[in-house]
């Protein structure tokens, strides 16, 4: 660790809309601090406080002997070279979704950080949630799945760089296979609307995995006048629906009957990106080697290359 007993040196690649968020994130956070921000937004100067240095090369920054783990939030095409040169600096990482848009550069990343003994967080960043951690414990009492139903999406964004598929689709593909504990064997997807829109084309998708016996249905889009985020899990003994629109311990709710209107669950504490950044803080105070979300992200990565390959050039 090359900060104090207390605090954890953290570097930030990006500082677009997301990487602003990550920079809001941890300066409400006890325990890390942004050291470094790699960056050639103008605005950067003024996005962080006077004890972050900026750097115009990522490269740079990654260079310098003072951090304890670098966060990367720039566009997915850029992940695989960043998340690489990270961990050949024997520094931890945590990249945004999806780890990268291409099987063969997944699988490098994944084969690096198992031979060099790395951390590499992928931030599915449902699966930092706390509702999803209750919906993870209180699965295990009801025995088999039988079924998965989702829908997700809202007005944009219209990415240049990310088809809306691996954008928007990666949340709940990385979902579905951590609750099945597996990736699909079967996938297939076609589009249920594309449009042009002013701000780009747009579209809807219908995403079916099969896990054995499981069937799971995903509608995904960017055409969606309202914001969706809702995911069904149906057991033996009853349903957990984790709808993200609701606050609170509304987030989460069980219906063990078609009647129940659904009980609810005390949730613990903290924003998913809150709890995703501690939870990589608390991987590199520990210092074991933890490439499992590295795993769980070629898992999506394969899984949505799968998807694109059945998809038709749509209407």
């Amino acid at each position: 660790m090359s900060g104090n007993n207390e605090t954890l040196r953290l570097g930030l690649i990006g500082a677009g809309p997301w990487g602003r968020i990550y920079i809001r994130t941890i300066d409400g956070l006890d325990g890390v601090t942004l050291a470094r921000l790699a960056s050639r937004n103008p605005e950067s100067p003024g996005l962080v406080g006077p004890g972050c240095e900026i750097h115009q090369d990522w490269r740079e920054m990654i260079k310098t002997n003072d951090l304890d783990g670098v966060i990367i939030a720039t566009p997915p095409p850029l992940h695989a070279e960043m998340t690489l040169a990270t961990v050949d600096r024997d520094l931890p990482v945590l990249v945004e979704k999806p780890l990268t848009l291409d099987v063969a550069e997944a699988e490098a990343v994944l084969d690096r950080a198992r031979s060099k003994g790395a951390i590499v967080l992928v931030d599915h960043i449902h699966l930092y949630s706390a509702a999803w951690e209750a919906l993870k414990r209180e699965s295990r009492c009801l025995g088999p799945l039988h079924a998965v139903s989702t829908i997700a999406g809202k007005w944009g964004p219209f990415r240049k760089n990310t088809p809306m598929l691996w954008d928007r689709g990666s949340h709940d593909v990385a979902m579905c296979i951590d609750l099945a504990g597996r990736p699909p064997d079967r996938a297939t997807a076609y589009f249920i609307e594309t449009r042009e829109t002013p701000e780009g084309r747009g579209s809807a998708l219908a995403l079916e995995l099969g896990f054995g016996d499981v069937a799971g249905r995903i509608a995904v889009g960017n055409l969606y006048k309202d914001k969706h985020r809702l995911f069904t899990a149906v057991f033996e003994d009853g349903e957990l629906i984790y709808d993200d629109t609701r606050d609170g311990d509304g987030k989460l709710r069980l219906k063990t009957t078609p009647d129940d209107p659904g009980g609810t669950f005390k949730l613990g504490p903290g924003l998913p990106l809150d709890r995703a950044v501690l939870a990589f803080a608390a991987a590199i105070a520990l210092g074991a080697p933890d490439a499992d979300d590295a795993e769980l992200g070629l898992d999506v990565v394969r899984t949505l290359s799968r998807l694109e390959k059945t998809l038709n050039p749509g209407p």
